[in-house]
């Protein structure tokens, strides 16, 4: 999607707290892929993990980190993924299931098509905010 639709949307990933730690809930399939940490402590090591990861999971798309008082996270109820669209308009204009069984981002795909066919349909009726 942030391929096909990046000339027109801004694609974010935030990162959150992380939910699988060699200090908290561990999972196997991360064991066996080597992605073993202990949650970070402070928010210098926040984003050295938030970089290992994006990094790891090759991620071309911006990330963005969520502070240590996991406000954002908490906001949208995120944990442990979920993906939204926030409208030009500011508001949400779609939000998916929390993950990872309602991670569904074909979901995201036919509701951004309407969307964006919509926008072109309302022409310079709808603007972005800035």
């Amino acid at each position: 999607m942030y391929k096909k639709y990046g000339d027109r949307v801004a694609f974010y990933v935030v990162y959150l707290r992380e939910a699988h730690t060699e200090d908290g809930r561990q999972s196997k399939a991360n064991t066996q892929e080597g992605l073993v940490f202990l949650q970070p402590k402070d928010y210098e090591d926040r984003v050295e993990l938030a970089q290992e990861m994006c990094s790891k999971l090759e991620l071309s798309m911006p990330c963005l980190i969520d502070g240590m008082d996991n406000r954002v996270g908490q906001a949208y109820a995120a944990m442990p993924d979920r993906l939204y669209l926030i409208g030009f308009d500011g508001t949400v204009a779609f939000k998916g299931e929390k993950g990872p069984s309602g991670f569904k981002p074909a979901q995201l795909e036919k509701f951004l098509d309407l969307y964006l066919l919509l926008l072109d349909a309302a022409g310079d009726e709808i603007r972005p905010v800035n």
